[in-house]
């Protein structure tokens, strides 16, 4: 006989006797109980009913019972899995990224977002309100009235995260040292020049990216523009009389163009530029969830910003040399309680 079967044999026997011992076990515990229960001298036939409904009721309720526990634990099974692959695909995330994009970054342009979002859906509307479609829209808003609310509550918004961020480049190592990277540099003429070489065939290799590529700087610089006309612009729109007053009309007539016509220009360049650059590229389509876990994956690390994946990777071989350097006595965890990577090659709270 294999081994297989015999084992096969066996688990069935064993789960024979379980059952087995199972139905005693309950016989007893049953019978105990009706016995407590039960009026000494019960004639034969009302013992016989009595005995056939009983049965009849634990039997019904036994299966009610073993429905509702089935489905509890299936329950709990299918939460637990789903919470392994959750952490599962976690781990993976941290083990196959680093950090790119900080908490407070991540939070600056969801609010960043969101803001510009509300304003395009609110702000196209009014600028092209003979179509069809822009009076579709506004009546689903609820209305012109609150259609310019909503839009000036968008505008707050916006001015209140550019207020932020230039705090943030001022008061954080972090923004300091980011706002110098992003700053225009010869470098990004030469990139650009090999670039547009590389895509003709002029030039083998493509050019090699630091943090921030020319794309990268294009877009914030884009955005610091932008925010600068449309700001301006929408408060001498919002407080005409007092704009009127102090600069004349032709600072209004001068705002309404430009608040029209940079609108236009920001949502082209946000769909065209920005969302086919981040997401509808071949390499990232369908999209980037960079924005959302401010993690990139370490080969579009490797590929996208080689000169600093390759700080990165020194500071990560440092850091093992001095790990191995270290007594084993005193050697723990090399990012501390809860702290990850970033590609500078240190902590992220």
């Amino acid at each position: 006989m294999s081994e297989e079967k015999r084992t096969s044999i066996e688990e069935s026997l064993w789960a024979q006797k379980d059952t087995a011992e199972t139905a005693a076990r309950l016989s007893r515990s049953i019978s105990d109980s009706v016995r407590r229960e039960l009026p000494k001298g019960l004639p034969e036939p009302q013992f016989k009913r009595l005995k056939k409904e009983l049965l009849a009721s634990l039997e019904k309720e036994m299966a009610l019972e073993s429905r509702r526990v089935i489905r509890l634990f299936l329950d709990e099974e299918e939460a637990q899995q789903k919470h392994l692959e959750k952490r599962r695909k976690r781990k993976v995330l941290f083990e196959e990224s680093v950090e790119r994009i900080s908490v407070n970054q991540r939070a600056q342009h969801m609010i960043l977002l969101t803001c510009t979002v509300l304003l395009i859906i609110t702000g196209l509307p009014i600028k092209f309100h003979e179509a069809p479609a822009a009076e579709f829209i506004i009546h689903l808003l609820g209305g012109p009235n609150i259609t310019r609310i909503l839009h000036r509550i968008g505008a707050i918004g916006l001015t209140l995260v550019g207020v932020y961020h230039l705090w943030y480049c001022m008061a954080f190592e972090e923004g300091r040292r980011n706002f110098g990277l992003l700053l225009p540099s010869p470098r990004d003429l030469k990139n650009f020049l090999q670039q547009m070489g590389y895509y003709l065939g002029l030039k083998k290799d493509r050019p090699l990216f630091d943090r921030f590529s020319y794309i990268e700087k294009f877009d914030y610089w884009a955005v610091y523009w932008g925010m600068v006309v449309m700001i301006t612009s929408g408060y001498i729109l919002w407080f005409m009389e007092t704009a009127i007053n102090q600069f004349g009309k032709v600072a209004y007539d001068i705002a309404r163009e430009a608040h029209s016509d940079e609108g236009l220009l920001a949502t082209l360049a946000i769909i065209i530029w920005h969302f086919y650059n981040v997401h509808f590229n071949p390499k990232k389509f369908p999209g980037s969830l960079t924005w959302w876990h401010g993690r990139i994956p370490i080969e579009e690390f490797r590929e996208e910003h080689p000169l600093e994946y390759e700080r990165w990777l020194e500071a990560q071989k440092q850091e093992e040399t001095e790990l191995e350097q270290e007594p084993d006595g005193i050697r723990g965890d090399p990012l501390g309680s809860g702290g990850e990577e970033n590609p500078e090659g240190g902590k992220s709270s």
